[in-house]
């Protein structure tokens, strides 16, 4: 497909906070004319995809498989503030500077639930690529980190602006919430992965064998 040449004059950072900035941009049409496009991002404005040409990785999303019984998914429920209400989610969080996609997936696990995370490392790799979860809003990107999850669930680890709930869901549960509660897209679709899932082979789905 044909790529179009700039469509921006300007991109101007309009806020200063630590980990999300509106930045208002000089933006053109196809036919020359200018307007203004407003957009979130966690990215410096050097490192803007929109200047940079590159896919950023941001945050991650994590498919933890319960070890213990491996036809269970570790969830969390969380009090999502922009909603005002719960929303079901499966872990998740942003990528420290220095990080991997994997090391960032055991920090978030640790601190969300108190579990240990051990990465699984096979399936197809572009299952791992970074992708943009609303382009039309930000230039954010979520990297999934499939792996299993172990140890003893605790909330000593949360910050307190956190509220979260953790949960041990299986198929009847999955189907159950993606039928009546509210969903983060994330979860939604590895839920329906998940659904397809064999206790005996959990990640068969990453597989493009």
């Amino acid at each position: 497909m044909k790529e179009k040449s700039q469509k921006y004059t300007d991109v101007r950072k309009l806020t200063d906070n630590k980990f999300l900035n509106l930045y208002e941009m000089d933006a053109l049409t196809d036919g020359g004319r200018e307007f203004h496009y407003y957009f979130a991002s966690r990215n410096r404005r050097e490192e803007l995809p929109l200047i940079t040409g590159r896919v950023p990785f941001n945050g991650i999303v994590i498919y933890p498989v319960w070890r213990r019984e491996p036809d269970k998914l570790v969830m969390i429920r969380q009090y999502r503030y922009p909603l005002g209400m719960w929303v079901y989610e499966l872990p998740a969080g942003l990528i420290d500077q220095g990080e991997t996609p994997c090391e960032a997936a055991v920090r978030e696990m640790k601190e969300e639930t108190g579990l240990d995370f051990t990465p699984y490392e096979g399936g197809e790799e572009a299952f791992r690529n970074p992708l943009f979860l609303g382009a039309g809003m930000t230039d954010e990107t979520s990297t999934s980190v499939f792996g299993f999850a172990d140890g003893e669930l605790s909330g000593r680890f949360l910050e307190d602006t956190e509220s979260i709930e953790v949960l041990l869901v299986d198929k009847g549960e999955a189907l159950r919430i993606l039928r009546q509660e509210r969903v983060s897209l994330r979860a939604g679709f590895l839920l329906m992965a998940f659904l397809k899932m064999s206790r005996e082979d959990p990640f068969a789905f990453l597989n493009m064998e």
